[in-house]
């Protein structure tokens, strides 16, 4: 029978996207055939599996963390919100409906069967499975028809383990309330706590700790320091929080737009392991001074974005940029918003506008989504910045709504490769300062990266920076240093514990 241990917070973002490819990681190590699973994901960064389904980030990189290819039964259902209301139902890696809050709570008792179903078939497979909850399992208002805290626990007969985030503060009120409000025989399920983020002396902890463990009878199994460690993030609540700011004096000013409704925020994080990168998110005209490129990224409202782009003063500051030679780069939505018009009868229903008119390109949205890994080939010949980078190989994914005709001003930027056929993708203006892609992931191709950062160094008449970073190997090294931690500051082997007698009880 299958091992499974389930990581529940007192919050959103206390750690456990990460805690979980942690243990994933570990159990990789020791030897465990492992996978990850997450029964309802909210969040704009997502990736698509080989097979073209559509899937969390979170999970992706939980998968890579336990050394195995991304499957959408680890995630088999995801909600990208559209606005505050609203969000796009992805079932089973495929786009399903639009639903609001209060229609998608009425619609979740409907999904049980199905994600039972998933588990299942994924229990069968692995020796081990990793649970992650979502929110806070005292969340006592959507209790009656939850599908990923406690609500999954009972459909998988697996032991919880509560992890809390100290760094926000109120860390064992966080513990003991959300204990509190658990019902008896969910209480049950909680069989240890995890302390994360923590900065300073554990000593300091130990009265507290030991209280808490008093007053609750659950014990805290593992204090998890604040790590610096390099890992992708589930949703925007981390560039709220300020994580992605890149600090420091480095060579190279990149600044990436923060859209209200920023998607596969993600893609960025190849350049920010750079080491002559200074990646910074910005919301204001004046964040866009001294950059050295900026990036307009995907949006999940790409006529909402736009429309606050214009709004907060950034549309024209960026066009300032323009003029003043900085080249551009958008990403999906971003590369639609360069374009001179975008026409959305489908998403939005706000007809035809205006983009910012960097690129000669016309949009039209569609009902169906584009999702695919791709393998791609850059122009030939390419000018300025971008000359080094011609006729280098890419590899990535497309995810995206839309289809984008390009007019007499501009040239496709790349070839994708497609069922043994060359198909044009993104734009590149005739001056090369501009150009646009709908291909995530690309500056995850090592050669590409560096060569389109020489390109920016001899810009500003430096020497080329001889130094390639292998992406891959980078982020395998930063699952490693996390696992590391974990065995040394959590009590990896009371987990195992609690695995083994919870399947032995529930045999």
């Amino acid at each position: 029978m299958t091992l499974a241990i389930m990581l529940q917070g007192t919050a959103s973002d206390v750690g456990k996207s990460v805690l979980v490819a942690g243990l994933c990681r570990i159990f990789y190590q020791d030897g465990l055939k492992t996978a990850p699973f997450k029964s309802q994901n909210m969040a704009l960064n997502s990736g698509i599996t080989p097979d073209g389904q559509e899937m969390g980030r979170a999970q992706i990189f939980q998968a890579e963390a336990a050394g195995i290819v991304p499957d959408v039964r680890m995630n088999p259902v995801l909600l990208k919100p559209t606005s505050d209301r609203k969000a796009q139902v992805v079932l089973m890696g495929k786009v399903a409906t639009d639903m609001d809050a209060v229609s998608y709570h009425d619609y979740k008792p409907h999904l049980r069967a199905q994600i039972m179903r998933v588990w299942q078939s994924l229990a069968q497979e692995y020796d081990a499975l990793v649970l992650e909850g979502a929110g806070s399992p005292a969340e006592i208002n959507l209790r009656d028809r939850d599908i990923v805290n406690m609500g999954m626990a009972e459909m998988a007969a697996c032991p919880v383990i509560l992890v809390a985030d100290i760094d926000r503060g109120g860390v064992f009120a966080a513990i003991y309330g959300t204990l509190a409000l658990l019902q008896q025989h969910e209480r049950w399920r909680v069989k240890g706590v995890i302390i994360n983020k923590f900065r300073g002396d554990v000593a300091l902890l130990t009265p507290g700790i030991k209280q808490i463990e008093e007053l609750t009878g659950v014990p805290v199994i593992g204090v998890m320091p604040w790590l610096e460690v390099d890992l992708e993030d589930e949703d925007g609540v981390a560039l709220q929080r300020g994580k992605y700011l890149r600090t420091g004096e480095r060579a190279l000013d990149i600044a990436v737009v923060q859209f209200p409704h920023i998607s596969n925020f993600t893609d960025f994080n190849a350049l920010a392991a750079q080491p002559d990168v200074r990646v910074h998110y910005v919301r204001s005209p004046d964040a866009l001074q001294g950059a050295d490129l900026v990036i307009l990224p995907g949006s999940k409202n790409t006529l909402g974005d736009l429309h606050w782009l214009r709004e907060s003063g950034l549309a024209k500051a960026l066009l300032a940029r323009h003029c003043a030679g900085v080249p551009t780069i958008g990403v999906c939505g971003g590369y639609q918003m360069l374009g001179t018009t975008i026409v959305d009868e489908v998403e939005s229903g706000l007809g035809t506008q205006p983009g910012l008119g960097l690129l000669d390109t016309i949009t039209h949205f569609a009902q169906d989504k584009t999702t695919t890994l791709v393998e791609a080939r850059l122009q030939e010949t390419l000018a300025g910045w971008l000359a080094n980078c011609a006729g280098l190989a890419l590899r990535g994914y497309e995810l995206h709504m839309g289809e984008t005709t390009l007019q007499s001003s501009c040239r496709p930027a790349l070839w994708l490769e497609k069922n043994g056929q060359r198909v044009a993708d993104g734009a590149i203006s005739d001056d090369g300062l501009v150009f646009g892609t709908y291909l995530h992931g690309l500056f995850d191709s090592d050669a590409f990266t560096r060569a389109l950062l020489n390109g920016l160094r001899e810009r500003k008449g430096l020497g080329p920076l001889d130094i390639t970073v292998n992406y891959a190997d980078y982020k395998a090294q930063q699952f490693d240093i996390l696992a590391d931690a974990m065995r040394k500051h959590v009590d990896i082997d009371r987990i195992y514990q609690i695995m083994q007698q919870h399947q032995e009880q529930t045999c």
